[in-house]
């Protein structure tokens, strides 16, 4: 977290939003993120030290079809494998590796790619005077994407941890990473998460 300039002013009370890491995305389904171990010693990292500033988030898929609103009903026709109708229910469970630090770490469920549409997540961040944000997990150009540009819009600050997100496309990834880089810098800072560990408090 960035340093306040006067020694005597409170630091910024932030939350570790670990973006959708699920047995879903993890195991071989036809959402498998292949680079989803690659991120996970980070994440388990900075889940082990700091379990009670963790939300994990996951995305969770309607019964059927029919029961998506929307656009999202002819994305969950193509998708009909992934829905809850077809899936074991196990499936959208945070990975075992992770999950263990639940409770003190809390849950989050959503049923569209940013964490911030319901306005629920805000309500609790603001009840707890929330001011920053620190985002891992997948993917990276979809989920964790929506989760920062929400996080922005709503006026925290975000660090995202570079080396703790992860896609199941290279382009897309590097191309997110450098987008958030680039056009949001005053906003939202990257850091490794070596570096995000040294400094959090």
């Amino acid at each position: 977290m960035r340093e306040e300039d006067q020694t005597n002013m409170p630091r910024p009370i932030w939350r570790h939003l670990c973006v959708d890491m699920q047995r879903i995305f993890y195991e071989q389904t036809p959402w498998h993120v292949e680079w989803m171990g690659g991120v996970l010693r980070a994440i388990e990292e900075v889940v082990g030290r700091y379990a009670e500033e963790t939300i994990f988030t996951r995305f969770m898929p309607p019964i059927d079809a029919s029961s998506a609103p929307g656009a999202w009903q002819p994305y969950y026709e193509r998708w009909e494998s992934m829905t809850l109708h077809a899936l074991p229910k196990e499936m959208v469970e945070v990975i075992p590796s992770l999950r263990k630090f639940i409770p003190p770490a809390r849950l989050f469920d959503k049923t569209t790619y940013s964490p911030w549409t319901s306005g629920q997540l805000h309500r609790v961040l603001s009840q707890e005077h929330v001011s920053s944000v620190v985002v891992s997990g997948g993917e990276t150009d979809v989920c964790v994407l929506g989760t920062v540009l929400g996080a922005i819009d709503l006026g925290y600050h975000v660090v995202v941890l570079s080396d703790a997100v992860c896609s199941s496309a290279d382009a897309t990834h590097d191309a997110a990473l450098k987008l958030l880089t680039d056009r949001f810098a005053i906003q939202l800072e990257m850091m490794t998460t070596e570096a995000f560990l040294s400094i959090a408090r």
